[in-house]
């Protein structure tokens, strides 16, 4: 007992020190590059699962798209950007008016058409142009009096401004924030500044500072986080926030640029104010430039502008194109959506990812040490399945959390322990099973695998059912074959029938030459053991039949073979002596199941049971009562029966000749011979028992009423 507590400890410690280690690995710095998967599959699974939780139109921020309908639409087509801003500057000024709270450019101008010094004439195209701006800076001045514009800047080596004159409308500083954005280490974007450093001091990013002013508050920024009013924004990188990125492509609500240049032209207020009255407004460009890849990128739909138009007619948006990046336009308002809304994702710290992925590696671990790897891979895939749906129930809630690194430990525990179970745990198991496969029966070793105690000599006296084959004329055959011949066919034919009887929870005791000794009821517990061997010996006739007309080890021999089943107690367990023994049945009951599988030579039958097995297996089968003998060696007479076959696939003429058979055998015990001999001949021309009565009948006729006995006495084996 102490050596299998101490290998249950060993087990215990190496299922934990398995879990530990694939938890820490997968937990640890160098499985970085795949930890943003747990947010770009949560994303994907929460917009398949739920759809977006908002409505577009209740989106805070949205956007105007510089797209490619701008692009080919006229006056723009053919027209640098840099030319474009007095129309800029009359859509913002149209955006202001219908009640937009605050404007931000994703896009920096860093020069002027003013500033050229391309020559022209006798002069520059700077000096032609002087003025060209003068609609634009006019009115991104006027915004910025009352804090309702934003220009973009980057900040690097070296920085991208705006170029001068816009700068010193929107008053430098005050209203010039950072477009930076923060991407992983597999250049992914799922984070988004809240500060950036500029000379040694925090300064607001473009989508912190938007929702801010959205909101009328004003951002408090301190080393442990950002607090803007009460909602304290929540990111695992400092600095960061944790975008909760939207699925599809209809979460921000677009306009295409073209479209609303139109609308301001005409003077269409109210569209306006229907569409971006206390609206954040992003104006960016939406095409091929500035694309990124987000946490969002499993879950993309094709870009367009779908909201109603004002002016220009409606236009199709593909559907089947979808790229798997977003433009950058979208990034800012997506950080400005969560601001607003106050639901940012809320990342676990690494100790909680580490405790959630060294629970379910142990878990895993546990699994693969006491279950059989398909089980346990099984139940895993289960357990990961429903972990998966619950993060995503609580992702739709804005909390992640971690898929990769608490599944990819689970598998590699999984893998661990199960290698670890071959080359250690199962050894002393795969030892006992290979040293006692020829000898005890599997059940049997699995019991005394589970009970960690070695067989011992004994048995117990159990109901079973004896099944008793071999092969008629074996010598005959024998005599027709070469001995390498005859093993092959033998060999063909013991494993065809030791299958059928495994394969009906029998179980295999011996074999003695060509015959199959086996028992129903042990070691394996079988209420139904006299049903198993009835099935079984029909399928085996059955099987039989079929290598007779298939197997090539035959050689176009037809075998035939006889079965002899009895029920009754036996006595079954571990038989020989102290070195070696079998498992094994003996009793009376064996013996007679012997003389019933020769009883089938006398009868001209394949298969007879006694009647304690007729009772037990009940009226599924068709049993024909054949006689009532007497064997050699035993004083009691005993009833036997024909197993003839499955009950529902009795034919009217098998059904007549059962009947008839029945009629003949209840004359001949009444004494009735007359009658009995017509029952019998009627057919005893088709069928071998029927004629052998026949012939008892008649020699009982011819001898008189002493030589009339209803027991017939069988010496033969």
């Amino acid at each position: 007992m102490a050596v299998a507590i101490g290998r249950r400890t060993r087990d215990a410690l190496a299922v934990i020190v398995i879990a530990l280690a694939c938890a820490a690995l997968f937990a640890s710095p160098a499985f970085e590059r795949a930890r943003g998967l747990s947010l770009d599959a949560l994303t994907w699974l929460r917009f398949e699962a739920f759809g977006n939780r908002h409505d577009a139109a209740t989106s805070p921020a949205v956007v105007v798209a510089i797209d490619e309908e701008s692009y080919q639409a006229a006056p723009f087509k053919g027209a640098p950007l840099l030319t474009w801003t007095g129309e800029i500057g009359r859509v913002l000024t149209a955006l202001l008016d219908g009640g937009a709270k605050v404007v931000g450019f994703d896009m920096v101008f860093q020069t002027s058409i003013e500033q050229s010094e391309i020559p022209l004439g006798d002069t520059t195209l700077g000096e032609k142009t002087r003025g060209f701006d003068r609609d634009f800076l006019r009115a991104l001045a006027a915004a910025a009096g009352g804090g309702k514009v934003v220009l973009g800047e980057i900040f690097g080596e070296p920085p991208i401004l705006p170029a001068p004159g816009q700068r010193i409308a929107v008053r430098q500083q005050q209203n010039l924030r950072p477009l930076n954005t923060y991407t992983d280490s597999d250049d992914v974007v799922r984070r988004h500044p809240l500060t950036l450093s500029a000379e040694g001091k925090a300064v607001p990013s473009m989508a912190l500072e938007l929702a801010a002013r959205s909101l009328g508050l004003a951002p408090r920024i301190a080393p442990d986080g950002v607090t803007l009013g009460d909602y304290t924004v929540p990111g695992s990188v400092a600095g960061t926030m944790t975008l909760n990125f939207a699925g599809g492509a209809q979460d921000i609500p677009t306009y295409s640029f073209a479209d609303l240049r139109s609308c301001a032209l005409n003077g269409d207020k109210d569209y306006f104010r229907r569409e971006f009255a206390g609206k954040v407004v992003l104006i960016g460009t939406v095409g091929i430039e500035d694309r990124r890849l987000t946490s969002k990128r499993f879950a993309t739909r094709a870009e367009g502008a779908r909201r109603p138009r004002c002016v220009l007619g409606e236009r199709a948006v593909p559907q089947s194109f979808a790229r798997s990046t977003i433009a950058g336009v979208y990034i800012h308002a997506t950080a400005v959506n969560n601001l607003v809304r106050q639901d940012a994702a809320i990342e676990l710290k690494r100790p909680a990812v580490v405790a959630i992925a060294t629970a379910l590696a142990l878990l895993a671990a546990a699994l693969a040490r006491v279950l059989r790897p398909a089980s346990a891979a099984a139940i895993l895939a289960l357990l990961a399945v429903l972990y998966t749906a619950l993060a995503t129930a609580l992702f739709n809630h804005a909390y992640v959390l971690p898929l990769a690194e608490p599944l990819a430990a689970g598998v590699r525990a999984l893998a661990a322990t199960t290698r670890y179970r071959v080359k250690v745990t199962d050894k002393d198991r795969r030892l006992l099973q290979k040293s006692f496969a020829y000898y005890l029966a599997p059940r049997e070793i699995e019991r005394m695998l589970a009970s960690r105690r070695l067989p011992q000599l004994g048995g117990e006296t159990r109901e079973v059912t004896v099944f008793f084959s071999d092969i008629e004329g074996f010598s005959r055959i024998a005599e027709q074959m070469s001995p390498e011949q005859l093993m092959a066919l033998t060999n063909e034919y013991l494993s065809a029938i030791t299958d059928v009887i495994e394969s009906h929870d029998g179980y295999v005791d011996k074999y003695i030459g060509d015959s199959v000794v086996a028992m129903f009821g042990a070691p394996l517990d079988d209420p139904d053991h006299a049903r198993s061997a009835a099935r079984a010996a029909l399928d085996c006739r059955a099987r039989l039949a079929e290598l007779n007309r298939t197997s090539t080890a035959f050689q176009g021999i037809k075998v035939a073979q006889r079965i002899g089943i009895n029920s009754g107690a036996a006595l079954v367990g571990n038989f020989g002596s102290q070195r070696r023994f079998n498992y094994s049945v003996m009793s009376d009951a064996v013996n007679v199941a012997s003389r019933l599988e020769g009883a089938n030579k006398f009868y001209g039958t394949t298969i007879i049971a006694s009647d304690s097995t007729v009772k037990l297996a009940g009226d599924e089968f068709a049993w024909r009562e054949l006689d009532t003998i007497r064997v050699k060696g035993r004083e009691q007479s005993l009833s036997i029966y024909e197993l003839h076959g499955r009950a529902d696939a009795l034919t009217p003429q098998d059904r007549r000749l059962l009947d008839g058979y029945a009629a003949g055998l209840a004359h001949w015990r009444a004494g009735e011979l007359a009658q009995a001999g017509e029952c019998f001949a009627a057919a005893a021309a088709v069928d071998t028992p029927s004629a052998l009565f026949a012939a008892r009948v008649t020699a009982a006729c011819q001898a008189g009423p002493a030589a009339w006995d209803q027991v017939r006495a069988l010496q033969e084996k």
